[in-house]
């Protein structure tokens, strides 16, 4: 019989190719805590525990799967977001640190509000118009995505989660033809915004896994979707709306640019926790 131990070990025998020390012992403790409940803060207490071969069975299968690049959270089928778990799979990306930051700006500056209404576009796993359901004070929060699946999904997530987030299965490319008059305080959105040109860059394990759709623009036309969002905002955005991106840290300036010439204002270019480019904030005109 192995110890819990022993499993730590191949864990970092067999992933250090992939990962760096400290992601592997997370990404173990994420499936300790999945496959046992032991909590990260009790491990050390239990690392000698014995493993039962039902156990050693499931571990040794999804350490398989990591050695493939296959992602924690897909694998499990959940990530956390803003103190929050929500269920993923291969048709929506992983929600990341730099969209909690978006998130979090969102929630702090509008804080003494209330009755909002906001709208997301790209909705994915349902992260960001369930959280701003969630905190904003009792906001109505619309979403749109084209994919059926990431629908799926977010709504699920909304279901589990207890926020009556109102769901539209539509391409925000088309926009004038689905939206009539509605008028929104708050849009929002984390749009495909990775170049072709920036793939050798990333992460084998977010090449072969997250979906494509949500990741990556053409070459020839990167802020496509800040365009059109933008052209959607002076329409349907509230006078002094306001409107928020997550944008690709290497076309800040570019993307601030755009935004300013469709005549928005107090644009802002904020910085993300590592001092990359990474949230847009503007002001529609009065």
């Amino acid at each position: 019989m192995r110890i819990l131990q022993d499993f730590e070990l191949s864990f970092q025998h067999e992933l250090k190719s992939i990962y760096g020390s400290d992601e592997i012992k997370s990404i173990f403790l994420l499936v300790v805590e999945e496959l046992l409940d032991i909590k990260r803060i009790t491990y050390p207490f239990k690392k000698d525990d014995i493993v039962c071969e039902n156990d050693a069975l499931r571990f040794r299968r999804i350490l398989q799967d990591l050695k493939k690049s296959r992602p924690i959270q897909y694998i499990l089928n959940k990530a956390d977001f803003y103190g929050e778990l929500f269920e993923v799979n291969e048709s929506v990306l992983i929600p990341r640190q730099e969209t909690e930051e978006l998130v979090d700006l969102i929630i702090k500056t509008h804080a003494t509000s209330s009755h909002l209404k906001v709208i997301d576009v790209g909705t994915g796993s349902g992260c960001i118009p369930i959280i701003l359901s969630k905190y904003l004070n009792q906001a109505q929060v619309t979403t749109v995505d084209i994919s059926k699946e990431a629908i799926h999904i977010a709504r699920k997530n909304a279901q589990s989660l207890g926020e009556p987030v109102h769901f539209i299965n539509a391409d925000i490319l088309e926009w004038d033809y689905i939206f009539s008059d509605q008028q929104y305080d708050i849009i929002v959105s984390n749009p495909p915004y990775i170049t072709p040109n920036e793939k050798q860059q990333m992460q084998q394990n977010v090449l072969a896994y997250e979906p494509e759709l949500a990741l990556f623009v053409e070459e020839s036309a990167p802020l496509i979707f800040y365009d059109v969002i933008s052209s959607f905002a002076l329409k349907h955005l509230t006078p002094n709306g306001d409107l928020y991106f997550e944008i690709n840290q290497y076309l800040g300036p570019e993307t601030k640019d755009l935004i300013e010439k469709k005549g928005f204002r107090q644009v802002q270019l904020i910085n993300d926790i590592n001092g990359a480019n990474r949230i847009i904030h503007a002001k529609k005109s009065i």
